[in-house]
């Protein structure tokens, strides 16, 4: 490995530990060692010494000399933007909104047990004192929370309803806190003080989230804020955090209109191949219900996703993609009941003791789980998408910061390639039924609706007269909720959770199809040069790790 003589790089790691000892649950789902035995102070006094640290860190890198080669130039920019950021949002005080459905504080207090370390005395030790604890870092959280309701900066009715539900579930006997022992035991280091601690510790914790929820719900909720809309303004630096560029929303309101378009064409295309003559509805009555064309138990579910995930390494390693050692393994596992359904991508610890893992949350739905639309999903989470995607910036150590590595992500590229990684595999043949591409489909279908109901329902925008879906009508939840069931194909449940996420996390759901149209828009522009090469402009593209979409433009269309 080359030495990176620049003292970006020094810094950059400076920054991740003090970051990562900010926020120890960062640290926990960044796989970096050393903070699983605390919380991160969400009091209003923590956030202070969090902001301050933020801007002592952006005065260090100010002070830095000129960068030497492109690489450097990237760890600088690395640095810059990812402080910059942190800064951005306690200037609009964005820690007094740290409250939504699926991506803000609460949900940390629970999932973060789900990635911790249960191989270890020492290990069980840290999960039992965050359990102890839990009370206190919940209290701090909510003298945030209250802050925001005296100075009217406050979220939706509609999230703090939804937090208050997930608390409800964590203090439940349907709590994932209640899968710990069973884990506990399965280690081989249980003891009988050990066995107690944790049994009293998961009371304690259980007692935390039943006060908090009870909170939201007597205090919170009177004072929430009863509209779901954000408004342009607040949209547009949302979207352009998680784009890495600014977007015009009217446009690209239009856009998500015709994309919706050209895939429900193909959608009818692809129906009439399950059966001659079917509707989109028909031919996913067949998909949802026909026994063989579902995994019947959970277990089965996740020996299919392993099994489909080790075939396409095998395939497409060296071939199509350069896939580094460290990453030839991915996990597939199944998330604690309680949060948002879907699936989601934790990367490998920073040492690689810990692998990339893929994780799918069914709340409690005992089976069968039909597969049609699950196959492109764990191309999307696993590999070639976010698994490879991730690993490859992890194992850059040679070109990328630290910081860079193992804290950069802007959602624009990552979920765009993830998307995009979804389209190879139809193009390569992966997706090798009828079904499996009605369900990737379906799946760009779920992303285009994204673009039109996000921008849509924050901008209070009419749905275009054109169109025969509610022509003329201003976007609403239950219109959200309709669109996702009859266009993109979801049960009713997961329809609404999706909206609500849509709501709460203003300009995230937009960033995947815009994203892997910025993608395929470079990709175009490179293909009229000459010799171009997919597998070295996928490398190129990769190794850059998850930037703003801008900055990838400059990167990827100067060489």
């Amino acid at each position: 490995m080359p030495e990176q003589s620049h003292p970006i790089f020094a810094l950059s790691s400076d920054i991740v530990d003090e970051v990562t000892a900010l926020s120890p649950t960062l640290a926990t789902y960044s796989g970096i060692v050393g903070h699983d035995d605390r919380w991160p102070d969400l009091s209003p006094s923590g956030h202070a010494t969090a902001v301050a640290a933020f801007r002592d860190m952006a005065a260090r890198i100010a002070a830095l000399p000129p960068a030497d080669d492109r690489w450097d130039s990237l760890a600088i920019k690395a640095a810059h933007t990812f402080v910059a950021d942190r800064i951005d949002s306690y200037d609009y005080r964005d820690e007094l909104r740290d409250l939504d459905s699926i991506a803000s504080s609460a949900q940390d207090f629970v999932e973060t047990f789900d990635h911790m370390d249960k191989s270890t005395a020492v290990a069980w030790e840290n999960i039992c004192t965050r359990l102890e604890t839990i009370g206190d870092a919940l209290s701090g959280y909510q003298a945030t929370l209250a802050q925001g309701l005296r100075e009217r900066v406050v979220v939706a009715r509609r999230q703090a309803m939804t937090v208050a539900e997930q608390c409800r579930v964590a203090s439940s006997p349907d709590s994932g806190l209640d899968t710990l022992p069973a884990a506990l035991a399965e280690s081989g280091v249980a003891d009988g003080a050990l066995n107690s601690r944790l049994e009293a510790g998961i009371s304690t914790a259980k007692s935390g989230f039943a006060g908090f929820g009870d909170w939201l719900s007597r205090s919170y909720l009177d004072g929430a804020d009863p509209e779901d809309a954000v408004g342009e303004d607040r949209y547009v630096r949302a979207a352009h955090r998680f784009l890495g560029m600014t977007i015009d929303p009217a446009a690209t309101y239009q856009w998500g209109w015709g994309e919706v378009a050209r895939l429900r064409a193909r959608m009818e295309e692809v129906a009439d191949e399950i059966l001659p003559g079917a509707t989109i509805a028909e031919a996913l009555q067949i998909l949802k219900s026909d026994p063989a064309r579902a995994a019947a138990t959970r277990e089965d579910y996740i020996s299919f996703m392993k099994a489909r995930n080790e075939i396409a390494l095998e395939r497409l390693a060296g071939t199509h993609f350069d896939v580094p050692d460290e990453i030839r393994e991915v996990d597939v596992k199944l998330a604690s009941p309680g949060g948002a359904l879907g699936a989601y991508y934790v990367g490998p610890s920073e040492d690689f003791t810990r692998p990339g893992s893929v994780w799918w949350s069914f709340g409690t739905s005992p089976g069968p789980f039909p597969l049609y639309d699950e196959v492109s999903t764990l191309y999307h989470e696993g590999f070639p998408g976010h698994h490879l995607q991730v690993g490859v910036q992890v194992t850059r150590a040679d070109k990328l910061s630290r910081l860079h590595r193992l804290l950069v992500w802007y959602p624009g590229l990552g979920e765009g390639w993830a998307l995009y990684a979804e389209g190879l595999m139809d193009q390569m043949g992966f997706l090798d039924k009828p079904d499996y591409v009605f369900g990737y489909l379906a799946a760009q279908m779920l992303r285009a609706c994204r673009v039109v109901i996000d921008i849509g329902s924050h901008l209070k925008l009419a749905t275009p007269q054109d169109q025969p879906f509610h022509p003329g009508e201003e976007w609403s939840f239950e219109l959200g909720v309709e669109m996702l069931q009859e266009y993109a194909t979801l049960e009713k449940v997961y329809a609404e959770s999706e909206v609500t996420r849509y709501l709460g996390w203003p300009g995230q759901a937009i960033s995947y199809k815009v994203g892997e149209k910025a993608i395929r828009d470079i990709r175009a522009a490179l293909e009229q040069r000459d010799e171009f090469d997919v597998k070295q402009f996928h490398a190129n593209l990769l190794e850059i790790g998850p930037v703003g979409l801008d900055l990838v433009r400059e990167l990827l269309l100067a060489e």
